[in-house]
């Protein structure tokens, strides 16, 4: 009876339930901020990090997510295989044909000029479409390629292979004939380098993913 008087009393209730209840008081209130703080850090590292990759010129592109792979490989990428396929490389060689007769009607040019015409109007058009639209014209990956270049795409990202070697060397081989058939001239020479490597370095292996933003 003592004992349970002893228990019950509101002195000895206070007393032994207050000694026992304030370590869990405080372990409580220990465990709440511990829980707190790294939330609030781990947010504003997160913000800051975004901050700086949406301010930052040069940017790289995070990998594809285990789920973006699937989808990715639910249907045949017709936006980027057909570079693959049987006498595909002959359209580009029809192409550049096409433009230098195009430029050949041309009588008030050179044919200094309509080489140099010839290199730039095929680099520009293999940039856009090699470098500069993203994703793909049909919707059947679930918007899994609306991040990646053509180039990107193209035998699912893998570098240095006999297509991407040969859509390589086409800029380069043309870059040397126009400048052979403009004699040389400093003027040309720069504008058609500098063409070539604007259609070279984005398909190196450095350059692979990575976004530069001007504005």
């Amino acid at each position: 009876m003592s004992e349970h008087l002893s228990v019950n009393s509101p002195r000895n209730r206070g007393s032994s339930f207050g000694q026992s209840t304030s370590p869990i008081r405080i372990s409580s209130n220990s465990i709440g901020s511990n829980h707190l703080t790294p939330t609030t850090s781990t947010h504003s590292t997160s913000s800051a990090t975004r901050q700086r990759r949406s301010s930052s010129i040069i940017q790289h592109l995070e990998p594809d997510s285990h789920e973006t792979k699937i989808d990715q490989q639910l249907n045949p990428n017709l936006n980027a295989n057909w570079v693959n396929f049987k006498g595909a490389w002959i359209v580009h060689f029809v192409i550049i044909v096409f433009v230098k007769v195009f430029f050949n009607f041309l009588t008030v040019l050179d044919d200094d000029w309509k080489w140099t015409l010839t290199n730039l109007t095929y680099n520009i058009g293999s940039y856009i479409m090699f470098h500069q639209v993203k994703g793909i014209p049909f919707e059947f990956n679930s918007g899994a390629y609306d991040n990646l270049t053509m180039w990107e795409q193209i035998d699912n990202g893998d570098q240095y292979t006999p297509t991407k070697k040969f859509l390589m060397m086409v800029p380069i081989c043309l870059f040397l004939i126009s400048t052979h058939y403009s004699h040389y001239n400093l003027n040309l020479f720069l504008l058609n380098g500098v063409s070539c490597l604007c259609v070279v370095i984005p398909k190196l292996a450095i350059s692979h993913r990575l976004r530069v933003t001007l504005y």
